[in-house]
């Protein structure tokens, strides 16, 4: 089988990690991948953000079988649908199987909070209790702000790369940021539409699930680390660190995710006629022990990728191809025992400002519990250099978190490039020392 894989990140170098450990993987493009990803496959250099004849050309001519997206933006704009129309218009060769996504439409999920939110209540999903305003009811919004329990959630509407969410503690802060969101545009046109929220106060755990629209799968959970300094202080980032398995997620709590949120999640595809063969993100709060929704993502999260993959035990490919072919139901998950954690060494200045460019070195290591994944990475006369704010994932496994965490940092340990940081506290909460 013949795969093309849209991404650049670490998810994308875990993916295609465990795709080339699979039998059935005969060729492995990524577009337009990363100095990892390169060792798995053949990088190809084509965009992911809207140039799909482009990637119809190339899917025709190297007789590609399956697209695996990476990021949510190709799925928002429409990949699944523009490909199920060349295909309906002019068939690919035999063998065919689709794209591993949701519809433009079921992409919503992710790309439109109030889609997401609306959907949640219409199937009973326990979330935040919510109001959404435009520019059209500001004022009501502004009223309804001033009114509401602190803290407060807003949301911009769209994607806003991870950034669009905003706790605040006063109801002036709060006033301004909505200001700034509708009227002075902080996150673009993903602000046009704002979702004000309830703040729920619990402990957050993401749960990832493989649908082909009516049955699914139950993939590994993970809990990842988003703020920039140790402790969770600091800015929000796109992620610094992930753990899995996650000690609170016990079969008595993942028995109420699963009958409480996923099946009624995977029922409501079914029902409102979703068209949705892929990966469901769904990112939980644990309040009091009971699981409430925060948000739906349409494909695999990261660094959460980066743990989930090497924890899995079934052959990745085969997975996909039943999901493809609506046979997920059929599948059995294997999950290796032992714990994974990921920390994430970043450029100096991310999430702000930073610079690329640096040499990576120590990419060298070789062990059997620890591996290397590339995130903003480029080759470059037979050097590795920095190319993006997230610059490498390394995961370990180990008996307990911090085995895991200490063989991590050991790597860690070994990489050298300029201004280079990580948080050394990854999986903190679920450690015995400190």
């Amino acid at each position: 089988m013949n795969i093309l894989l849209l991404g650049s990140g670490g998810r994308e170098h875990a993916l295609a990690w465990k795709f080339v450990q699979s039998p059935l993987c005969d060729q492995l493009f990524i577009a337009p991948g990363n100095a990892g990803t390169a060792q798995c496959g053949t990088n190809v250099p084509l965009r992911v953000d809207g140039d799909f004849e482009a990637m119809e050309q190339f899917c025709r001519e190297n007789e590609i079988h399956l697209v695996v997206v990476g990021p949510e933006d190709p799925l928002v704009k429409g990949v699944y649908d523009y490909f199920e129309a060349a295909h309906a218009a002019n068939p690919f060769t035999s063998g065919w199987l689709g794209v591993i996504g949701p519809s433009k439409y079921a992409a919503q999920l992710e790309g439109s909070k109030a889609f997401a939110k609306a959907f949640m209540e219409r199937h009973n999903i326990p979330t935040a209790s919510y109001k959404e305003f435009t520019d059209e009811n500001f004022d009501e919004g502004r009223d309804y702000l001033m009114n509401h329990a602190l803290p407060v959630v807003l949301k911009a509407d769209g994607l806003a790369a991870g950034k669009g969410v905003i706790i605040c503690n006063n109801h002036l802060e709060a006033v301004a940021e909505f200001d700034m969101m509708i009227h002075q545009h902080k996150f673009g046109d993903a602000g046009k539409k704002v979702v004000i929220e309830e703040f729920l106060n619990g402990i957050e755990v993401s749960v990832f699930v493989l649908t082909d629209g009516k049955n699914y799968c139950i993939l590994p959970e993970a809990k990842d680390y988003k703020r920039i300094g140790e402790g969770d202080t600091g800015l929000n980032t796109g992620g610094m660190g992930a753990v899995s398995p996650v000690p609170f997620a016990d079969d008595v709590f993942m028995q109420k995710v699963e009958e409480r949120i996923i099946q009624p999640t995977i029922n409501g595809f079914h029902q409102e006629g979703l068209v949705y063969k892929g990966f469901v993100f769904i990112g939980l709060i644990k309040v009091n022990n009971e699981p409430y929704v925060i948000e739906y993502n349409c494909r695999m999260g990261d660094p959460e990728t980066e743990v989930v993959m090497p924890r899995l035990k079934n052959d990745l490919v085969e997975i996909l191809s039943a999901t493809a072919k609506g046979e997920v139901g059929d599948v059995k998950i294997e999950q290796d025992p032992r714990f994974a954690v990921t920390m994430v060494a970043v450029s100096g200045g991310y999430p702000g400002d930073y610079i690329k460019g640096y040499e990576i070195t120590g990419l060298d290591q070789t062990s059997a519990d620890s591996m290397i994944f590339h995130a903003g990475t480029k080759a470059e006369n037979e050097a590795v250099l920095s190319n993006g704010g997230r610059v490498l994932a390394i995961t370990s496994f180990g008996n307990t978190v911090d085995e895991s965490v200490a063989r991590s940092k050991q790597v860690l340990e070994g990489i050298r490039f300029m201004k280079m940081y990580y948080r050394s506290d990854i999986g903190y909460e679920f450690m015995t020392t400190n």
